[in-house]
């Protein structure tokens, strides 16, 4: 019997140390990428991206997914990936119609199936942890190490970790940090994340880790010059205060919010009245020249309503670039639509944006209602919910959904997963020697 147990037990070690590996390995994949501290003085910076790929890239994801996946099979959690299986069956489905469809549907489904990999890769990353302790420890090192490459490359790769006036395609941005990133807004975005992440490892009690983490963070993002994130930053910190805990205000955040922001950022753009509106308030109406692109995309839009252009199959395609004198507006060269919500009507049309709206907004807004009843630990609640409403809030305006290279994207995606869990599972705090997670049900 006693080595039965040792059996087990060294199960279990090899499992959690298997586990832990995963973790950094798929953290390091997102947030220091493969191709890290890029070269934006090229002539590359300014080519269509649609159909650029890397060898590099596509070998470490199929690796990486594999080992995901068989990983998740094989834990007792393993009917917790990629729930809830119906809608997102139904989500992908339409996702590959509308792709199969559209006028680029090599390029379209490839998308459509990375998707799908990213998604299911998200899903099993809470379940690679023996603990939410587990996690906290696991977190707090991956998020040091990611802040370590970043400020490797200000200190000794400035050329590559700094934005310079020789870059081709912004150089307004010269002097602003990006790190190990293409752009400052995304390194940014990351650092709002790394303060969440911070504050999380500091509440489950370690505090040296979580301090520093969120110092050097909240540091990085003042030298990146990312307005919208270093505004949001205390905003969503206040915003998920208040949703937290006063329940009535959930619905109004979550929905209204997201309503009565996208109607008079993308209005502006399509009706006078609304732009004059936001013009009375000393509010920049154009949301920094975002306004000709969501009027272009609206025109787009009411060409092709109900299936869209194919996933992810209309920014930046060679016929749209170069479409020279055809389409008398700049936004032809815009890399995305600066709006997640806008995008994914653009490219899958109504049911699609309906679908991606029910399952990023309405299920996890019913998820964090359910975890308030579990006696899971709130602190990890409190981390999905900031990340979920950052997220959310900055689909408005940037393209986030599904642009399946994010850090900021794979981190909505735990936390919506990681929302489920929390009120659906019963969330091991410690870590014995068979630690596991258990469902409720699923």
């Amino acid at each position: 019997m006693d080595r039965i147990e040792n059996s087990a037990q060294r199960d279990n070690a090899s499992a959690g140390g298997l586990g832990a590996l995963l973790f950094l390995a798929i953290f390091m994949f997102f947030w220091i990428t493969t191709t890290p501290f890029v070269d934006l003085t090229g002539a590359a910076a300014v080519d269509p991206s649609a159909g650029n790929s890397n060898l590099v890239n596509q070998l470490v994801t199929l690796v990486l997914s594999g080992s995901l996946l068989a990983f998740g099979l094989s834990s007792p959690m393993r009917s917790a990936i990629l729930q809830p299986r119906g809608l997102l069956i139904s989500l992908f489905i339409w996702y590959i119609l509308v792709s199969a469809l559209s006028a680029h549907p090599d390029l379209a489904l490839k998308r459509v199936v990375l998707a799908i990999m990213v998604c299911v890769n998200a899903s099993v990353f809470l379940l690679l942890p023996k603990s939410d302790a587990h996690f906290g420890k696991l977190l707090a090192l991956a998020t040091l190490i990611m802040l370590g490459f970043a400020y490797f490359g200000v200190i000794f790769l400035p050329l590559r970790a700094i934005h310079q006036a020789s870059e081709l395609r912004e150089p307004m941005n010269a002097g602003f940090w990006r790190g190990q990133y293409a752009h400052k807004n995304e390194a940014a975005a990351v650092m709002v994340a790394a303060v969440f992440f911070g504050l999380f490892v500091y509440s489950v009690g370690q505090k040296l880790a979580g301090a520093a983490i969120i110092v050097l963070s909240t540091v990085f993002l003042l030298h990146t010059g990312g307005k919208t994130s270093t505004a949001a930053l205390p905003g969503i910190l206040i915003l998920a205060w208040i949703f937290q805990h006063w329940k009535w205000t959930r619905f109004p955040i979550a929905i209204g919010g997201i309503v009565a922001f996208n109607v008079l950022a993308i209005g502006s753009a399509v009706f006078e009245p609304i732009r004059s509106l936001i013009n009375a308030v000393g509010i920049d109406a154009t949301f920094t020249n975002r306004t000709d692109i969501w009027r272009f995309a609206f025109s787009a839009i009411a060409q092709k309503p109900i299936t869209g252009y194919g996933f992810q199959s209309f920014w930046q395609t060679e016929e749209l670039v170069y479409s020279g004198g055809n389409v008398e507006t700049w936004a032809v060269a815009a890399y995305n639509g600066h709006n997640g919500y806008l995008d994914t009507l653009l490219t899958t049309g109504i049911p699609g944006l309906i679908l991606t709206v029910i399952w990023l907004l309405f299920l996890p807004l019913r998820d964090i209602g359910r975890a308030d009843a579990t006696g899971n630990n709130p602190a990890l609640t409190t981390l999905f919910v900031r990340i979920w409403l950052y997220g959310i809030y900055t689909a408005c305006v940037e393209s986030m959904f599904f642009q399946n290279g994010s850090p900021l994207w794979f981190a909505l995606l735990f936390a919506v997963f990681g929302l489920r869990l929390q009120a659906r599972a019963s969330v091991v705090s410690a870590a014995p020697s068979q630690a596991k997670l258990t469902v409720a049900h699923a």
